[in-house]
């Protein structure tokens, strides 16, 4: 063989080598760079949000108590008992009070209290004047306990769980009317409808 033959067969397989390095070069530089791109586009998870607790309502203080005057009049609906409601005239002056139902007339004390937003009303019916000393004493006055609730000129008593007789009074009974509803009148046919053929 030709020393010429060798060296370009020596050139040969050396360029191939080359070739081949730098190739495989090429391939672990593409890997490395798909790696590095993947790490980057990779976004980072959110953090969850912490949840804000709303503000604690400060407790009620049930140990305070409010004198409440309900002074005034109304007009509405009185109900005893299983008795129809009736319409009546309640009147409250300071600790006195007069309720009118028709001809009668029923007097008596009235004291009210409101504790965390809830307003309890003692009820006693009749002459509260003490008896003049040496005479026998009449017996006690019936009391009632009852619950008021007072939104602007409008009032209501009810009677509490308990409470052996039931008592309730109600605001604007004798002024609430239902108003009458007003029906649309309908179309009225009378006979059947007539054609008229085409001419």
């Amino acid at each position: 063989m030709r020393r010429s033959t060798i060296y370009l067969f020596a050139l040969g397989l050396a360029v191939v080598v080359v070739t081949a390095l730098a190739s495989a070069g090429l391939v672990v530089s593409a890997q490395n760079s798909n790696s590095s791109t993947t790490a980057t586009e990779s976004k980072p998870k959110p953090k969850p949000r912490k949840k804000v607790a709303a503000p604690a309502m400060p407790p009620c203080d049930n140990t305070k108590q409010e004198q409440t005057d309900l002074s005034g009049t109304y007009t509405g609906k009185v109900k005893h008992g299983d008795q129809p409601p009736m319409d009546a005239t309640l009147t409250i002056t300071g600790n006195n009070f007069t309720m009118t139902t028709g001809s009668d007339t029923h007097s008596g004390r009235m004291t009210a209290v409101t504790t965390c937003g809830y307003t309890a009303v003692t009820v006693m019916m009749g002459d509260l004047t003490p008896p003049p000393p040496g005479t026998n004493p009449p017996p006690a006055h019936p009391a009632m306990s009852l619950r008021a609730k007072k939104v602007g000129d409008s009032l209501t008593l009810t009677t509490v769980p308990g409470e052996p007789q039931t008592v309730s009074f109600t605001t604007g009974g004798a002024a609430m009317k239902s108003k009458p509803r007003k029906h649309k009148a309908k179309a009225k046919t009378t006979g059947a409808a007539t054609t008229t053929p085409k001419q």
